[in-house]
């Protein structure tokens, strides 16, 4: 075992510290702060990061994403330019390249693994042993960030835990369930056939909560909660610690509800009837299983169609 997970495993204080009221209130509701004790490990100092990034690029490059020079804050992910060079020359030159470097499934790595075990057994104290039969998968995302770089609007799948390592930099939250900031058929779009399906409303840009990420702090976001982040002057490192729940949960719900608005009706919400929302999971989870025994190509075919 490294001495960064030794350390992590070994110390008694908590991956995450929070005020527990509030998570017991907020918990995939509402966004609240955190501190945590990531600080100082060797995992996240930027030769170890080139090194995961080196072999992620290598084994997964499908789990490494990088671009530079992002200005507005609904640019879309395919408007920002790609970067010229090789990720870890990317990283040593970050002060000058304005870049947004994203290594996903960074727990494939078993030194981040340790974390990301622990965070979730941190987690599943509070919310209960239950909610461990939702959860699809937990994952390590590692964001490295060059000075005064944007990352634009968007949101996530995840349920997530912000931890800020290295710099400061300003996030700025909305509430997923304002329907003006977040309306229903971009999150239907965003589950169904878009990444990228949310789009920012300057008119409503004063809606969101903003607050500044620092060594030792953080946040965490629920799932579909838009936001972006603007990079101070300096090069920064943030840790995303989060988990997805099952389709079953919620994103079911949404694609089944993309076909029926596509079908010119305008479908219920989740959490508004139960037992449409039972069908729709059904229906959606058969759905869910035909394409992921179907070849690729007729996946796209389909998605076109429906887009």
């Amino acid at each position: 075992m490294s001495t960064a997970v030794a350390a992590v495993e070994t110390q008694t204080s908590r991956v995450l510290r929070f005020d527990e009221e509030k998570f017991h209130q907020n918990f995939n509701r509402k966004w609240f702060p955190l501190e945590h004790n990531l600080g100082g490990h060797r995992l996240f100092e930027l030769e170890r990061l080139i090194a995961l990034a080196v072999q992620t690029a290598k084994d997964r490059p499908h789990h490494l994403h990088f671009d530079r020079g992002a200005t507005e804050i609904g640019q879309r992910w395919n408007e920002t330019p790609s970067c010229d060079l090789p990720v870890d020359e990317v990283i040593r030159r970050i002060e000058t390249q304005g870049a947004w470097i994203v290594l996903k499934h960074a727990e494939r790595d078993p030194d981040y693994e340790a974390i990301i075990n622990r965070t979730m057994r941190e987690v599943l104290e509070l919310t209960g042993r239950e909610m461990e039969k939702k959860v699809k998968e937990a994952e390590v995302i590692l964001f490295i960030t060059s000075p005064n770089r944007l990352t634009t609007y968007h949101i996530d799948r995840e349920c997530n835990f912000v931890a800020q390592i290295h710099g400061k930099k300003t996030i700025y939250i909305h509430d997923q369930r304002d329907r003006e900031v977040l309306p229903e058929d971009e999150i239907e779009r965003f589950w169904s056939v878009d990444n990228n399906a949310a789009k920012f409303n300057a008119k409503l840009k004063d809606r969101a909560d903003s607050f500044l990420l620092a060594p030792g702090n953080g946040v965490h976001i629920p799932v579909n909660a838009p936001h972006w982040l603007q990079n101070h002057d300096n090069i920064s490192v943030t840790a995303s610690l989060n988990f997805k729940f099952r389709d079953s949960v919620l994103g079911n719900i949404y694609r089944a509800n993309y076909v029926i608005r596509k079908l010119g009706m305008n479908p219920l919400p989740p959490g508004k009837s139960a037992a449409r929302d039972s069908m729709k999971r059904a229906l959606a989870g058969s759905t869910m299983a035909v394409l992921n025994a179907t070849p690729t190509w007729m996946i796209d075919g389909v998605k076109r169609v429906f887009r």
